[in-house]
């Protein structure tokens, strides 16, 4: 079904508006402070189906759930005294803790995928947070874009995406942090189940303990553990310092001289993570074969910058 997709600013009138798209079951592509959200009303089982639907997204990948604060989402989640030293310490934040679901929540059983926990997420984002206390209530929101493809860090990515399958997007500029939220389960954990915009070194710090990683792309129990996934129309090569003849070259740090894009010329993580997604899309476009990209650290912001990277290079499905 083809819907008129509207494009909202962010004045108060705005996100009221968006708020009462989402209470009449619509969908809204919204900015936090990774990357935009696709939102839902959790507790409506045709409005999660739709996102589903409109992502072309697995039903067997489970949703983050978005809330306002942690306290709100005690309605959803148990939280163990681990989980609360986390979320005082993190939210709002990226951070992304999979803990126990509260039985007759009310939630749709779509957002879980059938498991018997859930992801919540308080975003930092003040549109963000303005909108989730303005619709009082769980917003399921994965990232805004086709499932497997370059998440959206504007709100042009969502509508060149989604337009015509999703009622309004609130334009709010470009995102902060650039990458998804980083997911800790705490089910059977402390256990690391996606890189992401708060540094694994952080978490340890505050844990106190090494981390291990944990994960199934078949089965997943977060989002974003999909083996091929942020991944753009051509070729993706990684670790490369001498791109071949023709090679669009995505470099990062000052000793990249010639790359045609970089991630950060003076070697910034933080940077280079709020520009990943949208120099992926522009590279895309301009790529005659295949992109390759210049290694990047293995630390902080880097674990979850090359984790992106790998699976936008992995082996695509059939199909």
């Amino acid at each position: 079904m083809q819907i008129t997709t509207q494009s909202f600013g962010t004045t108060p009138d705005d996100i009221a508006a968006a708020a009462g798209i989402l209470r009449a079951g619509g969908l809204v592509g919204f900015a936090t402070e990774t990357v935009y959200g696709l939102g839902g009303d959790a507790r409506n089982d045709r409005a999660v189906a739709r996102i589903f639907e409109a992502k072309g997204r697995p039903h067997f990948n489970p949703l983050i759930v978005h809330l306002p604060d942690w306290q709100r989402a005690q309605a959803y989640a148990v939280f163990s005294d681990q989980a609360k030293a986390l979320a005082a310490k993190f939210w709002p934040g990226p951070l992304t803790l999979v803990l126990p679901f509260v039985e007759g929540s009310g939630l749709s059983p779509l957002v879980t995928a059938g498991l018997d926990s859930v992801a919540i997420r308080v975003p930092a984002h003040p549109v963000a947070r303005a909108l989730l206390r303005a619709f009082d209530g769980p917003v399921a929101a994965p990232s805004a874009n086709p499932s497997g493809r370059v998440s959206p860090t504007r709100a042009a990515h969502v509508l060149a995406g989604l337009s015509g399958k999703i009622e309004a997007v609130l334009d709010a500029g470009p995102c902060g942090v650039g990458v998804e939220s980083t997911i800790l389960g705490l089910v059977d954990g402390p256990v690391l189940l996606r890189h992401g915009g708060l540094p694994a070194e952080a978490l340890e710090a505050a844990l106190g303990t090494t981390l291990t990683t944990g994960g199934n792309a078949q089965k997943p129990s977060a989002p974003g553990q999909l083996a091929s996934h942020y991944a753009p129309e051509a070729a993706v090569r990684l670790n490369v310092t001498c791109p071949a003849q023709g090679e669009f070259w995505v470099g990062f740090g000052p000793d990249c001289t010639g790359a045609d894009m970089s991630l950060s010329p003076s070697g910034d993580l933080v940077e280079a993570a709020a520009n990943l997604f949208h120099i992926l899309r522009v590279a895309d476009s301009r790529a005659n074969g295949s992109i390759a990209f210049a290694p990047v650290p293995e630390v902080g912001l880097g674990r979850a910058i090359n984790d992106r990277l790998r699976r936008a290079a992995a082996p695509r499905p059939k199909g």
